[in-house]
């Protein structure tokens, strides 16, 4: 039994009524950009143009990691692209990146800059280019890599599947729902089975496959990703709650996890990052004190 209506679809489709629930307003068949818009350009080798979603995250938790580590070369500037405004689709970011979705990422110190798009090719990038967080040992980096490209397949099942169905979609439907919650529920179990006998994904050693992971699934086991925590029984998954207290309780973590966030309590949000100092002076609470924006009602 369904309850979903009968469909027939028919023999060529067309795009004649806007589909997505909370994103219709931005989906449509076609790529390209809708509108001029150069980006902005700050004063650090690395621009990151994004925005503080589980994709967005990955990236500014690893350019935190790595200045955290010493790295003074990864200094960025992030910018924040409101992508329900449809600034994604800004000439300047289509140019970086040709699929229109956060993040999108230039280098500067490289001639002409090299333009990054999808958040795990960002994340091997910058483990390369800085030898971090990327294991030496041959079977430590397969590791790594086949749970960084794990998280890059499997995350729109948790995405664009459940959470869609779950939270945007403009009606409630069993079988949607049912069907992707089943496949995150395995997920969750795969994560789990592994972290049982392994302290990080590349064994005991924190690398960009962690970086990846735990925006998507940090954030479910946490219960804050859709809300979803109960509908879930996110708690049973014990391993792979140990591991998302242990990444989460890492500084550079919780400062990524502020860039670009335009969600939550007003101290957890960081618009932009140009400066560590950021971190102290202008998040939103500051801002809101120095009378530079408005409180939210």
């Amino acid at each position: 039994m369904t309850d979903l209506p009968d469909y027939t679809p028919p023999k060529i489709w067309k795009w004649d009524r806007e589909s997505g629930g909370r994103f219709a307003n931005i989906n449509r068949p076609i790529a390209g950009p809708t509108h001029d818009k150069e980006l902005p350009v700050g004063k650090h080798p690395f621009q990151l143009y994004s925005l503080g979603t589980p994709n967005g995250v990955k990236v500014t938790i690893m350019f935190e990691e790595l200045l955290h580590a010493g790295i003074d070369a990864a200094e960025y500037d992030a910018w924040m692209i409101n992508i329900g405004e449809g600034e994604q689709f800004g000439s300047g970011f289509v140019d970086i990146n040709p699929n229109s979705k956060i993040p999108a990422l230039l280098d500067h110190s490289t001639t002409p800059p090299t333009r990054l798009f999808e958040s795990g090719s960002m994340l091997v990038y910058l483990a390369e280019k800085f030898d971090k967080f990327l294991p030496a040992d041959p079977a430590k980096r397969a590791e790594t890599m086949n749970w960084l490209f794990w998280q890059m397949g499997s995350a729109p099942f948790l995405g664009g599947g459940f959470g869609h169905f779950y939270a945007y979609a403009p009606e409630k439907y069993e079988y949607p729902i049912n069907r992707y919650a089943m496949e995150v529920k395995r997920q969750m179990d795969v994560l789990d089975r592994h972290l049982a006998d392994n302290e990080y994904f590349a064994d005991d050693e924190y690398s960009i496959a962690d970086m990846a992971i735990f925006p998507w699934y940090g954030g479910m086991a946490r219960g804050v990703l859709y809300d979803a925590g109960e509908f879930l029984q996110v708690q049973d998954y014990k391993n792979l709650q140990r591991w998302t207290r242990q990444v989460n309780d890492r500084p550079a973590v919780k400062r990524g996890m502020m860039v670009n966030r335009p969600y939550g309590e007003p101290e957890t949000q960081l618009h932009e990052r140009h400066d560590a100092s950021d971190f102290e002076n202008n998040t939103q609470d500051k801002r809101i004190a120095r009378g530079e924006v408005e409180a939210p009602e």
